[in-house]
């Protein structure tokens, strides 16, 4: 597995482009966005999440999604810790698909975390990219 993902680092700081690191930007900026978002709509997360809040204490839920989401945004614009952050939002992504099942089905917020989600997991195999903190400290050692 090691080898691995190290063939994979390999391969992504040969074939990194600006675009790539636009995207992981822009990723990170959408989750601050989104985090900022929920904090000043708390009443509309509420009503979002209304229909699973029985699986999930509510107000913890709404705490780890709102400082996750800002959080990793952060880090993931200057490219830090990239994979542990997609990790940190891969069971929010996965539940914000799920939410849209198990209540009312909204194809605009469907298709938009089917998105993120998307390019949250190519750069959970991707990394960060040669453009980014991760890279300059591995390059630092």
């Amino acid at each position: 597995m090691d080898t691995t993902v190290k063939s994979w680092n390999k391969w992504a700081n040969k074939n990194t482009h600006f675009s790539l690191d636009a995207l992981r930007i822009a990723l990170g900026v959408f989750l601050i966005f989104k985090g900022i978002s929920f904090i000043t709509n708390s009443r509309s997360f509420e009503d979002l999440i209304a229909p699973v809040s029985n699986f999930m204490g509510g107000m913890l839920t709404f705490h780890y999604i709102a400082a996750a989401h800002i959080m990793c945004g952060i880090m993931l614009v200057f490219g830090l810790l990239t994979r542990w952050c997609i990790i940190a939002q891969l069971p929010i992504l996965l539940g914000a698909v799920a939410i849209n099942f198990f209540g009312v089905m909204n194809y605009q917020n469907l298709f938009l975390s089917l998105g993120t989600l998307g390019i949250a997991v190519f750069f959970l195999f991707f990394g960060s990219g040669k453009n980014s903190a991760d890279y300059y400290f591995k390059m630092e050692k």
